[in-house]
């Protein structure tokens, strides 16, 4: 008889299109051929129209959908400081939907919590394994966001943040009886107090089809550079306002016919004023793009500007499965084993940054060499399959 598993979720795990979303999703494509699973979930934004298509391609043993939209505004997160409680905490709760998680763990034999803020729906009489996995180290991310901020009142409220979700972090890792994080990650939460015997080590992977695509050719590129992200998310609007206002500007002096190609939708009004202050034609919001291909292939650089953030970044685990030259930060490269130099430049001081996008604009010897073995680390060591087997075992352990 298969085991029964209730899998705990802030959203509906499908469409795969974000990086936190392609993980989820490869679990749940995953664990429902191996055992029971029940899906537990809230419904944001459009997540009602994918979930016809999202039922037709896994079997479920049972579900509950729960529409909820708490946004993220001051007065939230107010609400949330006199509770005591991370906001996003606070923008996944509800009463309703604990009651039914508390009914179907009647029938369950595990509990995967997937997100840390989905944690609080454990009840204290579950007996049964829990898996919590830990997307990033939350805290982390909040706390480096805090330190590169210059307005003190927002500097004190994302200080704020980091604290609580720091307390909640050690607190529920100290519960849960196996917790699945990125090497990083680990490190990061075992600093804070949680038991290193607990960790199963877990990688946020992306479109490994990639691998099987042609090599790229530095003569078919053209000098232009690329990037591709969610355009509203804070850390990724941070990291291009920094290239495109300390960045761009010398690189555009050194090579005059750059262009600069970023894809995603929705970008937000700090990038696009960015843009229009520097008043360039060359750098091109393409808006969302369905085949990525195209701008992999015509772009000589992968370029991945971040101050902030935890865990393993898709964007640039995408960038090592097609073998594209990638110039990215310590932040966007963490968790990853690679040499700076060798499969991927890793630079946090701009003015390095951009010498070495340089490189790879001029050095075709170099732009190949980077190119393969990028491709040849991502094919050893970061396959789904491995991060799925880990998974298993973790379960049946």
């Amino acid at each position: 008889m298969k085991k029964k598993l209730l899998f705990l979720t802030p959203q509906l795990p499908y469409p795969p299109v974000s990086g936190g979303v392609i993980k989820s999703w490869k679990l749940i494509e995953f664990l429902h051929k191996e055992y029971d699973v029940y899906l537990a979930c809230f419904l944001k934004n459009n997540d009602e129209e994918h979930i016809d298509e999202f039922e037709q391609k896994v079997t479920l043993f049972g579900k509950t959908y729960h529409p909820l939209n708490i946004p993220r505004t001051p007065l939230n997160l107010v609400k949330s400081n006199l509770m005591g409680i991370p906001l996003n905490l606070y923008r996944n709760k509800s009463a309703e939907f604990k009651e039914k998680i508390q009914n179907a763990l009647m029938f369950c034999d595990v509990l995967f919590v997937d997100h840390y803020e989905m944690y609080q729906y454990i009840p204290k009489h579950f007996k049964g394994k829990i898996i919590l996995h830990q997307h990033n180290c939350e805290y982390l991310m909040w706390d480096r966001f805090a330190k590169i901020e210059t307005n003190p009142m927002k500097k004190l409220a994302l200080s704020n943040q980091a604290f609580w979700i720091k307390r909640y972090e050690k607190k529920i890792c100290a519960h849960a009886s196996i917790v699945l994080a990125a090497p990083n990650d680990e490190e990061e939460l075992i600093k804070i107090g949680a038991n290193p015997k607990k960790f199963r080590e877990t990688f946020h992977l992306g479109d490994e089809s990639l691998l099987l695509l042609d090599e790229l050719d530095f003569r078919n590129t053209e000098e232009a550079l690329f990037y591709c992200g969610t355009l509203t998310w804070e850390a990724n609007i941070d990291g291009l306002l920094w290239f495109l206002e300390q960045g761009w500007p010398e690189l555009k002096q050194r090579f005059p016919n750059l262009k600069f190609y970023i894809t995603g939708k929705n970008p937000d009004n700090r990038i696009v004023k960015a843009i229009q202050n520097i008043s360039s034609n060359d750098i091109v919001l393409t808006g969302f793009v369905e085949d990525l291909d195209i701008y992999f292939k015509k772009c000589r650089v992968f370029v991945s500007p971040l101050r902030f953030g935890s865990g393993i970044k898709v964007k640039v685990m995408n960038a090592l499965y097609r073998g594209i030259p990638t110039v990215t930060t310590s932040v966007g490269a963490e968790g990853l084993s690679v040499s700076n130099g060798t499969e991927i430049f890793m630079e946090d001081d701009m003015t390095r940054f951009v010498n070495a996008v340089a490189v790879l604009l001029t050095d075709e010897t170099k732009w190949n060499e980077m190119s393969i073995k990028s491709r040849l680390l991502a094919r050893q060591k970061y396959t789904w399959e491995n991060v799925l087997n880990i998974v298993e075992r973790a379960i049946e352990e």
